[in-house]
């Protein structure tokens, strides 16, 4: 008969997808995080694409995701995959230790940010955090985003999202702005869409106006 105590307590674990494109590290992050009696890791992914796949179909409790994944950038992947999935907490993991990639993770959505080097120490609290609705951020990476200014795009833009808007005015096509930044032509598209809704441009003329005025064509 099965022990109906050991089944409530499968039940009560954290339910984690992780998304790294690299299969060792990826294994590695299972083993850590299934280390622990509360934490169970229900999927893999090796990408965006298939890590929107996995948290539409298991709705797990935490996905974390890897900032530096070949194809579709993770970054602005992050508001459509809470969109998705509101009660799946994201914790973004990666090799980037500049604050502005924590402050634009953040802004779009995620509610903790490990450094890959550090993530033997943090990870798992980050992910008990990030299920209570709570934030982590690496606490040298956080000492530097309290005392460095917000510069960069305007508008909360993310780079990924400065270049498509660029690219946009100079005329080109949605199929060469997705080979330029890994997006397929439909992506583009609706990010292009996001875009425009969200800076209230309503037209392409609209966007060129926007792009000159904020000076996102001489932008390196």
């Amino acid at each position: 008969m099965p022990d109906a105590t050991a089944e409530s307590s499968v039940d009560q674990r954290i339910r984690v997808v992780i998304a790294d494109d690299h299969r060792v590290v990826r294994t590695g992050l299972k083993l850590l995080l299934e280390d622990q009696a509360d934490i169970s890791v229900v999927a893999e992914a090796d990408d965006v694409e298939s890590a929107r796949r996995y948290v539409g179909g298991h709705k797990p409790d935490i996905l974390v995701l890897d900032l530096n994944m070949p194809g579709e950038p993770s970054l602005p992947a992050i508001p459509g995959l809470r969109e998705q999935s509101p009660n799946t907490q994201i914790v973004v993991l990666t090799m980037q230790d500049d604050p502005a990639f924590a402050r634009e993770a953040l802004r779009a959505g995620a509610l903790g940010f490990v450094l890959k080097r550090s993530a033997e120490d943090e990870l798992v609290e980050a992910v008990r955090l990030a299920v209570q609705g709570k934030s982590f951020l690496n606490p040298q990476l956080g000492a530097r985003l309290a005392v460095e200014p917000a510069p960069g795009p305007p508008d909360g833009l993310d780079e990924s999202d400065v270049e498509l808007l660029r690219l946009v005015a100079l005329g080109h096509t949605n199929a060469e702005i997705g080979e330029r930044l890994y997006m397929s032509p439909r992506t583009v598209e609706g990010h292009r869409g996001k875009l425009q809704k969200r800076l209230d441009l309503e037209t392409r003329a609209d966007l060129v106006r926007y792009v000159l005025d904020q000076g996102i064509l001489t932008r390196d």
